[in-house]
């Protein structure tokens, strides 16, 4: 599962790392990502797989905005997937 959980937080930092911050909420992160809120995140060979909007939708609670950098985003989301269950 490690290898899992690296390569989701790689794909996360590639997404969000270009997004302007600070980022106030999760529709400040909906420009960063290719395909808007439809962003499918893939991990393990399908192992782990949901939408950008998916995420959000379970992870409201887990995120603490606003945030100045990726890097405490994505570990906030890391978290909260575990927390959900996703990962």
């Amino acid at each position: 599962m490690a290898d899992v959980e690296a390569e989701l937080r790689e794909e996360l930092m590639a997404a969000f790392s270009d997004a302007d911050y600070p980022v106030k909420n999760q529709m400040d992160l909906v420009p960063a990502l290719p395909n808007g809120p439809g962003t499918r995140f893939e991990a393990g060979d399908g192992d782990v797989s949901f939408t950008a909007m998916e995420m959000a939708a379970k992870l409201g609670s887990h995120q603490n905005f606003p945030y100045d950098d990726a890097e405490t985003l994505v570990d906030d989301v890391m978290e909260g997937l575990k927390a959900e269950g996703m990962l």
